[in-house]
């Protein structure tokens, strides 16, 4: 069986070209644990599930990882608004998503990275960047230079006139252009910091 996958830099069907036959990598944002899932957070779920089980069905082995994002302003918001630690809340909130995804009967990856035990990876990631000249520091934040890559937005198809278009926050006076987004950002005393 040939698989085709659509591809949206394309815009077309194509016939899936695995880097290993012998091995398919499959990596897919998993959930932000400040509060339950909802129906737009499930979709994605059942979407990997379902490339999950069809790649698995072709090929000898498929790992498929699928992180939990930890560390974010709206977990620490949360958080304060409950009354409890992080630690707390990301753990009941990681339960109940592991409940809710057993629900809907889709598959446990096989790996599910914490972004709080990758910190390093993630330090050493962002100082490859700013020694490219991809990303640098302004007032104790780290921003990604969108100008520095012409093709940012080529999977969206959206041209980066028309992503500041759709904006709806007010541009922060440190960043160098508007579509620049914060990849490090400094921590208040009371929040988790690195």
């Amino acid at each position: 069986m040939t698989l085709s996958l659509y591809n949206t830099i394309s815009r077309s069907k194509e016939t899936f070209k695995p880097l290993d036959k012998t091995h398919i990598r499959i990596y897919a944002c998993g959930p932000t644990v400040y509060d339950l899932i909802h129906i737009g957070n499930a979709r994605p779920l059942v979407v990997f599930d379902v490339l999950v089980r069809l790649l698995r069905h072709l090929y000898p082995h498929v790992t498929y990882v699928r992180n939990i994002t930890d560390v974010d302003d709206k977990i620490n918001q949360r958080a304060v608004e409950r009354g409890i630690s992080i630690e707390d809340l990301c753990k009941a909130t990681i339960e109940q998503f592991h409940r809710d995804a057993g629900e809907i009967k889709v598959l446990a990856p096989d790996v599910e990275p914490r972004a709080t035990h990758h910190i390093a990876e993630m330090i050493a990631m962002i100082e490859m960047l700013i020694a490219s000249g991809y990303a640098y520091e302004a007032e104790g934040h780290v921003l990604f230079s969108v100008a520095a890559m012409p093709s940012y937005g080529q999977l969206s198809g959206r041209s980066i006139d028309e992503m500041i278009a759709g904006a709806r926050v007010e541009v922060a006076p440190y960043k160098r252009e508007p579509a620049d987004f914060v990849l490090w950002k400094p921590s208040q005393q009371d929040q988790p910091g690195w």
